[in-house]
């Protein structure tokens, strides 16, 4: 098949199964200021503005693109060599795939080349949303404390007199200062994080970095500017030169930087806007009074559900959540853990069978074409637990329900930190706390309630014995009979033998 370097000029001879933009990007104007450009971003957000663009809809709400850290350099040359524009691939699990031309994105701006062209671009009353995908780290939140960190030395240089901004915090609120001061209207901060309340987040860590700078200016924000929570859900694989080689050998598409993800998305929107927003549910977004109910429902099904078959499926040699999810004893586990444990502490979620979901759970972590890696799924435990599975052992405690399977979760967590598998292998451990937690890991054979002992993650857990005789019984077991052995018990018992 020949080979076609995307851009704007050749998105017309690309081949015909390529499906590309059907509207006149030239005509398109900016309405959406977004930092973080990723994989994610572009199989999600963008995507769904690309469909109500092909809709002849949303041609004033084109993304123009921010990045603000030096890696963002790589995505800010591949974008601009190619106008803007990038294939999306969805990966069927039958083997197939599906190629599309993006193209929502219209501009991107690299903030260290030209901080002063970002702000008044947020400044321009065009712009009515500034949307964000930075991370949970991104939003500077003290891991102690759990407040702003108003000592972090780029906060820091942001706050110094007659500063340039260079933040993300700086940027977005030296643009709201100069459109109050202009009689403009809002802009709208739009957090699309993987993040519990993550617009609640987002009000509360921009308006502190802005009472920091300007009291006055950080009590406007809380009045005028709306922070909508969401609910945002792609499972996007980091793209790989294997992607790219596939895209040209299927396609004939030269892609720089093309995003590959799974079938399914979701996102869920509080429609709470300062300045308009697009008509995103008529391109299947759900627009709905309060997004708790279907945040709670996904990071307790599909977050801890990741985080119970990861580290079981890696100790029992699995590298893939499709690996580790053929496992039938996995998958009997994870079922047992979403049904007996963290369903119980869902509030009703309107418009979804909650049955339907955790099957669709189980197909999409059975996606081979993905290979979404145990490793990834493993990484930066020690943020992800604590908010995403040890509220359910919280509120079953409280109620007097099961979790003994989440507590074998813990266990598993406990023995993969000790950084060696059941082969003597080492494991790479990625984690702000590796060094504390493989400490205590190491220790437990000894002390086996070492790990539970850290009340910065665990709190008063090691005091429950309902938690902990189900936590060491699990223990003990992968340290005697090993992972598959463990599981394969949980599964038959929910509980260690």
């Amino acid at each position: 098949m020949a080979m076609t370097t995307l851009t704007q000029g050749t998105v017309g001879a690309l081949a015909p199964e390529v499906a590309v933009p059907s509207y006149d990007r030239s005509r398109l104007t900016v309405g959406i200021v977004h930092f973080g450009v990723g994989g994610f971003h572009r199989a999600h957000q963008a995507m769904y503005l690309d469909r109500l663009m092909n809709d002849g809809r949303a041609h004033d709400w084109a993304i123009c693109g921010v990045g603000v850290l030096p890696g963002d350099a790589r995505m800010r040359d591949a974008l601009t060599a190619q106008d803007g524009l990038y294939t999306m691939v969805l990966k069927h699990p039958d083997g197939t795939r599906e190629a599309r031309v993006i193209g929502s994105i219209t501009e991107y701006l690299f903030a260290p080349d030209d901080p002063e062209a970002v702000v008044e671009k947020m400044a321009d009353p065009a712009v009515r949303i500034v949307s964000l995908t930075v991370t949970e780290g991104g939003y500077n939140i003290h891991p102690v404390t759990g407040e702003f960190d108003a000592e972090a030395p780029a906060i820091r240089a942001d706050l110094a007199p007659g500063a340039v901004p260079a933040t993300v915090f700086g940027l977005v609120t030296e643009a709201l200062r100069r459109r109050r001061d202009r009689g403009a209207a809002p802009f709208t901060v739009m957090s699309c994080d993987n993040i519990q309340g993550n617009g609640h987040v987002a009000r509360r860590t921009f308006t502190a970095f802005a009472r920091l700078a300007d009291p006055a200016l950080a009590a406007w924000i809380e009045d005028a500017v709306a922070f909508p929570d969401s609910m945002v859900d792609r499972i996007t694989p980091v793209t790989t030169d294997e992607d790219r080689e596939d895209l040209v050998r299927r396609f004939g598409v030269e892609d720089a930087w093309p995003v590959v993800c799974e079938p399914f998305t979701q996102w869920v929107l509080e429609d709470r806007f300062s300045s308009g927003r697009p008509p995103w549910e008529e391109a299947g977004v759900q627009v709905v009074a309060d997004v708790e109910p279907y945040e709670l429902m996904k990071l307790r099904l599909l977050n801890a559900g990741h985080q119970s078959l990861c580290y079981f499926g890696y100790l029992a040699g699995y590298r893939y959540a499709h690996e580790a999810t053929a496992d039938p004893a996995i998958a009997t586990f994870l079922l047992g853990y979403m049904d007996a444990e963290a369903t119980p502490t869902l509030r009703p979620v309107p418009g979804i069978d909650l049955a339907a979901y955790k099957r669709t759970l189980i197909e999409r972590f059975s996606n081979p074409e993905v290979r979404d890696t145990l490793a990834r799924l493993c990484a930066e435990s020690s943020d992800r637990i604590p908010k995403w599975l040890l509220p359910v052992v919280r509120e079953q405690l409280a109620r007097g329900g099961e979790v003994a399977r989440a507590a074998a979760v813990v266990a598993s967590w406990a023995r993969y930190a000790e950084g060696a598998d059941e082969s003597g292998e080492p494991i790479e451990i990625v984690d702000r706390l590796r060094d504390r937690l493989t400490a205590a890991a190491r220790t437990q054979r000894e002390h086996p309630t070492a790990f539970i002992e850290d009340r910065d993650l665990f709190g008063d857990l090691a005091d429950d014995k309902r938690f902990v005789e189900p936590y060491l019984r699990a223990l003990e077991s992968l340290h005697t009979k090993g992972a598959r052995a463990t599981v394969r018990e949980l599964a038959e018992r929910g509980t260690c033998a």
